[in-house]
């Protein structure tokens, strides 16, 4: 069993940055690698960004490819995602989640998920 804790969301105007952290713990963290996907209001699931094991080798959507970084501390059982230059359409629930393979784009590749924290741009 993993647990997964989102945090950092909240409200900001465009031109803004937030940092999202995700708190993991349960099992030996660096086995795994880590995603970021977002649910905005009415839409599916989309994949945001995945990090490697070691964090070496990261992946983007190309909606946040040169804004948005991926990022994790294995000493700290933490992932992060460093959001900068925030858009309205950015604004949904953001879900970390935990998976066995890298890369992986989609909803199926990933077997724990956070409960999401909500990122809300304002225009």
């Amino acid at each position: 069993q993993v647990h997964l804790v989102e945090s950092g969301g909240g409200l900001v105007q465009a031109g803004g940055s937030l940092r999202l952290s995700c708190a993991a713990s349960g099992r030996t963290f660096t086995n795994y690698a880590m995603g970021w996907f977002r649910r905005a209001p009415g839409k599916d699931r989309e994949f945001v960004a995945t990090i490697n094991w070691g964090g070496g080798n990261t992946a983007y959507a190309d909606s946040v490819k040169g804004r948005f970084t991926i990022s994790r501390d294995n000493a700290k059982n933490t992932v992060y995602l460093q959001m900068n230059n925030l858009k309205p359409e950015d604004t949904a629930v953001y879900y970390c989640a935990s998976g066995q393979t890298y890369p992986n784009r989609g909803t199926g590749g990933y077997d724990y998920w956070g409960q999401g924290t909500q990122v809300t741009v304002s225009s």
